[in-house]
Order: structure tokens, then C-alpha cells, then sequence
């Protein structure tokens, strides 16, 4: 995780006010309402999320694409992430953030209104939300292959969902964050 952590600057995915503030440990403002999460959080989040090599990974919430690229780092060129993301402007700039890294097998694309994930892709190993649900979003865990892993924070819990090999999601609660809400 660490060793992810200083592959993918986050100062690479800020915009250039926030440069002097990527070492912080705090979420950073990005435009358009959203942020860059706080980096504990997310290597919180990635350490119960378990990515390994090779796994297909969809990170829901991209914004300007740092946990997408960390998770591109993470699963290495035989695996794919894919990030989605509701704001058009954050979708461009994720974009052009990602071309940077030499992750082919990473993209960005725009979500759609009404629909969480990307339900044509799945399943995926691995689903990493970056925004608050009130609710657990069952059709987020229609998406999670037998034997993977979603987490999302849940009314100010952050939650894991396995879903075992015969598709049964089980439930756990990992401490309280604060996000953006989820935007369907």
C-alpha cells in the first residue's frame, strides 16, 4: 500500500492551488463540490478492499483519478480498473490525469444519471466507492463477482461487503469517515 502511496502523488491529481496542501492528511476541494480524499482514508480503504494483481476493478466516485490510478498500480498491466465518475468536468480532467501515468490498463469513464457502476462491465473483483450511500446500494453488490470485495462508506460507517463464493453479501462495519454523498 505504502509502496502505491509513492508510486501515485496526489499532488499529480489536484488542481495547481491545492499542489502546497497534496502532503496533508486531509481531503482537498477539487471543484464541482467533490474532493480528494484524505490519504489515511484511503489507504484505510484500500487495505480492506485487499486489490490483488490481475483482479478487474471498478472505482466508483473517480473524480480527478487518484484512487483510480492507485488501484492501476495495484492490480498491474494484467489487470483493468475502471473508474467512473458523475461530474463531466472531473471525468476530463481524470482523464488527462491518467494519460500521465502510463496505465493502460486503467480508464475513466462518465457514470450515468440513474445508475450506479457499470453493470455491463461486471462482475468485478473489487468495487471501491468514494462517496457516502444513506443505503447500502444493492445494485453496487450485484456487481461484485463470488468471492470479491466492495467498500463504501454507509451512513458514516465505512463498510465492507464480501460476497462469498455462493453470492451471499456479508457485512462488516470498519469505522466512522466523512464523504461527499453518492450521487445516482
Amino acid at each position: 500500500m505504502d509502496e502505491a502511496m509513492r508510486a501515485v502523488p496526489r499532488e499529480h491529481f489536484l488542481p495547481p492551488e491545492q499542489h502546497r496542501s497534496a502532503d496533508l492528511d486531509q481531503a482537498l476541494e477539487v471543484g464541482h463540490g467533490q474532493t480528494c480524499s484524505q490519504p489515511s482514508t484511503v489507504a484505510d480503504m484500500l487495505q480492506l478492499l485487499d486489490v490483488q494483481p490481475s483482479m478487474r476493478v471498478l472505482d466508483v466516485g473517480s473524480g480527478t483519478g487518484w484512487t483510480t490510478a492507485l488501484l492501476g498500480h495495484l492490480v498491474g498491466p494484467d489487470g483493468c480498473v475502471i473508474g467512473c465518475e458523475i461530474v463531466p468536468e472531473l471525468v476530463e480532467r481524470g482523464r488527462d490525469n491518467l494519460a500521465g501515468e502510463d496505465m493502460r490498463w486503467t480508464r475513466i469513464e462518465a457514470a450515468e444519471h440513474g445508475t450506479l457502476g457499470r453493470p455491463e462491465n461486471a462482475p468485478y473483483d473489487r468495487i471501491l466507492v468514494s462517496a457516502m450511500s444513506d443505503s447500502l446500494p444493492y445494485e453496487l453488490v450485484e456487481q461484485v463477482a463470488p468471492g470479491g470485495i466492495l467498500v463504501i462508506p454507509v451512513a458514516g460507517s465505512m463498510t465492507r461487503v464480501v460476497v462469498d463464493p455462493a453470492g451471499v453479501p456479508r457485512i462488516s462495519r470498519h469505522g466512522t469517515y466523512r464523504f461527499v454523498p453518492l450521487i445516482r
